[in-house]
């Protein structure tokens, strides 16, 4: 396609008197990794839950692949191909990582939840569902419960579940969160994989990861988009260093 994957214009979201989101406008081209930092408080996540339709902006708009998707529901977007990775799911505890893959296979093929016990049986959920646990480095460890995986397996299964919806887009707001560093270099390896796969747009506070990363980052503060570039131009530009980087050890 021609022009952006996803374009928001102009959006706001208040909170009472706090502007959360102030009148941000953002495009993601096609294929991009795409990284949004800011500050604690700049408003990330609020953005994220906007485009994943979980809240409503109070003024503005968002296309997706060129048609406006403003007023549709999380699934209606989910099923557009736009999809939030880590706060997607449930995950089913009792059951294996294999498991919670393939129910999530059969629902991203329009089936609901309703037929669980065959999900887990039927080869062809299995399948795709054992594709998707490898392309996030979880094959060996399709048949261990989850209750039983560590923080960053559930984090790895989480976006195996995402992967398994079938989208073109993927929302990922800190995937990094409570890892340490040899599961964050291994998150941020697997997220190199599926660069150019997937269009992703990423909120994360590890500024290691999204230097190494993103194709370009646009800076929050305040629910304002203060700069927006390749990785070089955002680390020497003065005014993101001033409110942000300076901070973070970059």
């Amino acid at each position: 396609m021609t022009g952006p994957m996803l374009r928001l214009e102009g959006l706001v979201k208040r909170f009472g008197g706090l502007v959360a989101t102030d009148a941000l406008t953002l495009d993601v081209v096609p294929g991009e990794l795409h990284a949004l930092i800011g500050p604690n408080g700049a408003g990330k996540t609020t953005v994220i839950g906007q485009i994943a339709g979980e809240l409503r902006q109070d003024e503005g708009r968002i296309l997706f692949e060129g048609a406006e998707i403003t007023r549709l529901s999380t699934p209606q977007r989910v099923r557009r191909g736009l999809a939030r990775s880590f706060q997607i799911t449930q995950l089913l505890e009792d059951d294996t990582a294999l498991d919670n893959v393939a129910l999530a296979v059969q629902a991203g093929q329009g089936h609901g939840f309703r037929f669980f016990r065959d999900a887990r049986r039927d080869p062809r959920l299995a399948g795709p569902a054992m594709e998707h646990l490898a392309a996030v480095g979880m094959a060996g460890r399709a048949q261990v419960r989850v209750a039983d995986l560590s923080h960053g397996e559930h984090k790895q299964l989480e976006l195996a579940i995402a992967l398994a919806t079938g989208p073109r887009f993927l929302l990922l707001d800190e995937p990094m969160a409570g890892l340490g560093a040899s599961e964050s270099k291994a998150m941020t390896e697997i997220l190199r994989g599926l660069k150019g796969r997937i269009t992703m747009l990423l909120v994360e506070h590890d500024m290691e990861a999204v230097f190494a990363l993103a194709d370009r980052i646009s800076v929050l503060v305040y629910g304002r988009c203060i700069a927006s570039g390749p990785p070089a131009e955002i680390r020497e530009n003065a005014e993101v260093r001033a409110a942000y980087l300076a901070e973070e050890e970059v």
